[in-house]
């Protein structure tokens, strides 16, 4: 089996058929991921956050108001689960419910390939 970086451009670049459904799946599934901070919190979430406190240390830079928005916004898409837990204080723990780990297993490439080549400078780097 040959490699990613074997494979030919149109093997790479081939996509199933496309229709209308599909089309607009991808894109809602785009503005999703593009929105912003969105894909650093739902990879926080991957890699163990669980507090608040622990998805600020992990997005460096976002607000709590703005964190606060993306942890209500990914609850009530079903890609985040919500569980309060009645201690004093109470404690919020947000964990990715099997539709959000399914979705970051999912976009697991996408985030080596932007790994691979917009931190390197690559095409896709902010200019």
């Amino acid at each position: 089996m040959l490699s990613p970086d074997q494979r030919t451009l149109d093997e790479a670049a081939a996509v199933p058929d496309l229709d209308l459904g599909t089309c607009q799946a991808y894109q809602r599934l785009l503005e999703l991921v593009g929105r912003r901070w969105t894909g650093a919190v739902l990879l926080a979430a991957n890699r163990g956050a669980r507090r608040f406190r622990d998805y600020r240390r992990m997005v460096p830079g976002i607000s709590d108001r703005l964190l606060s928005a993306r942890l209500k916004e990914l609850e009530e898409l079903g890609l985040l689960e919500r569980e309060v837990v009645p201690t004093t204080p109470v404690q919020i723990l947000y964990r990715p419910t099997l539709q959000g780990a399914e979705f970051m297993a999912a976009i697991g490439p996408l985030v080596t390939w932007g790994t691979r080549h917009v931190q390197s400078g690559g095409p896709a780097a902010d200019r």
